[in-house]
């Protein structure tokens, strides 16, 4: 140890603090270093010595506590302050202009008439996105965004990115701080390479890889792989306030916070176009993934007066980039089997690299598509992941029709690639296994049971399916309730604790509505709408598998050809033995609470469309239900009005053309209290179009 700390361990501790913060800020945010490796190392074992003679001077935000502290048990959920909110998305020019013109809309009603708009235009990193919170200066919690209100706790693993201030100078008593965490390429490629010499398995992408990091146990982990953080927004705050976007971006970088270079002011939307144009061209070249642009208003009272419509702020949009293509060769067209018995075609590829993933496998939808597209084995193909998410053939290369020596037109099988039953061919599209016991058929019907539209059981996924059914525990629905933990604690995926989760979440199951058990029972026909409405209007299983197929087909939403489809499967023996085995398990066969009474639309046909202000579509649902309205999901001429938000869709165009009266919000809440004026009659009552809003 130096004298200057003999004689003021504590001085010189706070001075290596402040020397090893420069030199972190000068290297992981500037990437500018100013001493090499051997000088930093150096008086970070100082600091190091120093803390374990005098361990009084051990700090929280202290370069030594990086890395180094113990394993957490499980992360734990916290509440946002402020909800993190998701992006609308924009895929065209026309798409940004009309943006801005429902900017200008909005900002008209509020009595704002032309306002000037700058924008702030940022890369949107391809990562994982991060709240941090400051108190009085120092890093207390880190989450990540989840569902925008509720994260998890991954503050042990943020901590150990050098990029991330643990202290804040000059902040105020409290402070968040948002931004995404990424793996650059080249790290990525690094790592797995490590990987894949020391035999384990490699990541798929740097997206993923980073996000399985953020959410590891042991902080050791976390350390060992290459993360950085791009800042983006103060989020709450207490006693700092910013006029615009950009004075806040400009408040992070003085105080060491990572913020990137390339974000731009820009005073109009040409220039915001240009600059999105600019990003997409260059966007192979960076050394990070990113999958489009965020453009935002700079004006922070603007922002207020803008709000936001459902999850997404009126004042920001992402401009994202045409979906990444690439050409190899399909060396098969082989069949899946779906829950209904369809046959549906997919692709056995040579691997292919396309926007960030190796491609082996992608989707030809179904075998009028395949016939359409005319792809062949031994043809090379175009490959497209649609929303930088599924990948699917979308044709063959351009050079394949001159070939002459191409391979016959692929034919669904004769025979279920699965059991092995005859296929037959019904009178639409699709050809089907009529093996109403096929495991694949089982398995995708399985899936879907447990899945979140229908029963929602946590912890059991498809992957989980699959182990079950290998080890013979699930062959019908009703064995997910005969399950106990010491089973599933014997296969691979489960220790003690996800076990017992996973049975309590079975048995929570029991309590679904009823009319997401019967989505859940896999009846061809009836989907997440029809389900309710067929639970709301027949009220328990037994008067519905009473009831007539004219009696079905007058619910609304279905009409007699889907009525007859869902009759004759309910008389089915194995659909009738599945549904007896889940009533004799508990499983709820009847609806909750009392019928729809004579309420304010009592008789009314409601559809829901696009995202409103104030209300999730659950809500609203649930709303016109209580006042005895019925609600479906496609419009027709039997439909009374359509409810219409912010991206309302093609619903809206049929509605019009229909002559189908259309709601915005403050019309819906007019309906709910009686108070709907009827067309013509000059009464207020808040029944505007939506249209005009916009949307």
């Amino acid at each position: 140890m130096s004298s200057a700390a003999a004689r003021d361990p504590a001085a010189r501790a706070a001075e290596l603090r402040r020397e090893l913060d420069h030199h972190g800020y000068r290297y992981y945010v500037l990437d500018d270093p100013e001493v090499g490796d051997d000088v930093y190392d150096a008086l970070l074992d100082e600091l190091r010595a120093l803390e374990r003679e005098h361990p009084e001077l051990v700090t929280p935000d202290s370069p030594t506590q990086r890395v180094g502290g113990a394993p957490v048990s499980n992360l734990e959920k916290v509440r946002h302050l402020q909800p993190m909110l998701s992006l609308a998305n924009a895929r065209s020019e026309e798409e940004l202009v009309a943006w801005v013109q429902r900017m200008r809309a909005h900002l008209a009603r509020e009595g704002i008439e032309d306002p000037r708009f700058d924008y702030v235009v940022e890369p949107k990193v391809d990562g994982l996105a991060i709240s941090l919170l400051y108190r009085d200066g120092v890093l207390v919690r880190g989450s990540t965004r989840g569902d925008g209100q509720i994260g998890e706790d991954v503050t042990h693993n943020l901590r150990t990115i050098p990029s991330i201030p643990l202290r804040v100078d000059d902040a105020p008593p409290l402070l968040e701080v948002r931004g995404e965490i990424y793996m650059s390429l080249a790290d990525f490629e690094a790592l797995n390479e490590r990987r894949a010499e020391q035999g384990l398995s490699t990541f798929m992408n740097p997206r993923n890889s980073a996000a399985g990091t953020i959410r590891q146990l042991d902080p050791r982990l976390a350390a060992e792989r290459p993360l950085s953080m791009w800042c983006y927004q103060v989020g709450v705050t207490d006693g700092l306030a910013f006029s615009s976007h950009w004075e806040s971006l400009e408040w992070l970088r003085a105080r060491r916070f990572r913020v990137n270079p390339d974000i731009r002011r820009l005073g109009s939307e040409q220039a915001v176009l240009r600059r999105c144009h600019e990003w997409q061209d260059r966007r192979g070249a960076l050394p990070f993934e990113i999958d489009g642009v965020v453009v935002k208003v700079d004006d922070v009272e603007l922002q207020r007066r803008l709000g936001s419509v459902g999850r997404d702020p009126r004042w920001a949009i992402a401009w994202k980039f045409p979906p990444t293509t690439a050409v190899t060769r399909l060396i098969d067209v082989m069949w899946n089997v779906g829950k209904f018995g369809t046959l549906h075609p997919f692709a056995q590829l040579e691997p292919v690299h396309v926007g960030g993933v190796t491609v082996k496998l992608a989707t030809l939808h179904n075998e009028e598509d395949l016939a359409r597209k005319d792809v062949r084995p031994g043809d090379d193909v175009i490959v497209l992941r649609a929303g930088d998410v599924i990948p699917q053939v979308i044709s063959p290369a351009p050079h394949v029709a001159e070939r002459r020596d191409r391979a016959p037109v692929p034919r669904p099988p004769a025979r279920c690639p699965i059991c092995d039953t005859p296929t037959v061919k019904g009178e639409g599209v699709f050809t089907k296994c009529p093996n109403m016991a096929c495991p694949g058929r089982r398995w995708q019907l399985l899936q879907s049971f447990v899945s979140r539209g229908a029963m929602d059981v946590d912890g059991i996924g498809e992957k989980q399916v699959s182990q079950l059914m290998e080890a013979g525990l699930v062959k019908v629905p009703g064995d997910f309730y005969r399950l106990d933990a010491e089973q599933l604690q014997r296969l691979d995926r489960y220790g003690e604790v996800s076990a017992r989760k996973a049975v309590e979440a079975i048995a929570a199951s029991k309590e679904r509505p009823f009319g997401r058990v019967l989505f859940a029972l896999g009846i061809e026909g009836v989907g997440a709408v029809t389900g309710r409405n067929l639970a709301q209007r027949f009220r328990t299983i037994d008067a519905l598998l009473e009831a007539t197929a004219a009696q079905i087909a007058d619910t609304p939403g279905i009409g007699p050809v889907v009525g007859q489809l869902i009759h004759d499967q309910l008389q089915d023996e194995h659909m009738r033995r599945v549904i007896a085995d889940l009533r004799a398990e508990g499983v709820r066969m009847e609806e909750e609470g009392p019928p729809p009474g004579d309420g304010p639309l009592n008789g009314r046909t409601v559809v829901l469309t696009g995202t409103l202000p104030n209300l999730t579509r659950e809500q609203a649902t649930a709303r016109i239900l209580a006042a005895g309205g019925r609600v479906t999901s496609s419009v027709s001429r039997r439909t009374d009005f359509v409810v219409a938000g912010d991206s309302p869709g093609t619903k809206l165009e049929k509605a019009e053309r229909l002559g189908v009266r259309v709601l915005d919000e403050e019309g819906l809440e007019a309906a709910l209290r009686g108070e709907l004026a009827e067309p013509g009659d000059g009464a207020a009552g808040g029944g505007g179009a939506a249209g005009g809003s916009g949307a």
